[in-house]
């Protein structure tokens, strides 16, 4: 359940519309949403994410609405986990609805720079920065959240 691959950092109060914007809405495909996601930050991301890369971000990262269309995009863009200072409350329970591992670390929120090459141990919470030879500590997963990641999100650790 660990997670490695190249950072794509963002700013505080990165909200719900700009992971993925309003006008996206109107689909429930997975592979559309990510198709749109962070566009209105970073038109480039689409285009440079790799499956495994980590988003690090700042404060209050997926403030604004509570669509569960964000953590979905996200996760279907082939981001392995979200790194930021601390999380909108609302989009932290719906990212472990559906399985995308989030941690709350602000040392490495301030540390991780663009581009940086991160590894994550999701069961001692422990970050690595490989470029930068540098580790950083966040609250491991509790058990309960872990089997939810690890079955892919909320209804399929029920089923």
């Amino acid at each position: 359940m660990d997670a490695k691959g190249r950072v794509h950092k963002y700013g505080n109060n990165v909200d719900t519309d700009v992971i993925i914007p309003a006008r996206h809405l109107n689909t429930q495909d997975h592979k559309e949403l990510a198709s749109h996601c962070m566009e209105d930050i970073d038109a480039a991301f689409i285009s440079k994410v790799k499956p495994g890369d980590i988003m690090v971000a700042g404060e209050n990262f997926g403030c604004g609405s509570s669509r569960e269309h964000a953590p979905i995009a996200i996760k279907a863009s082939g981001i392995s986990c979200v790194i930021a200072t601390t999380f909108a409350r609302i989009f932290y329970r719906n990212a472990i609805n559906i399985g995308l591992p989030i941690l709350e670390c602000p040392q490495a929120s301030q540390k991780i720079d663009d581009g940086d090459e991160v590894e994550i141990d999701f069961g001692t919470g422990t970050i690595t920065n490989i470029t930068k030879n540098e580790t950083y500590q966040a609250l491991p997963f509790p058990d309960f959240i872990k089997n939810i990641i690890s079955k892919g999100g909320l209804l399929n650790s029920i089923k």
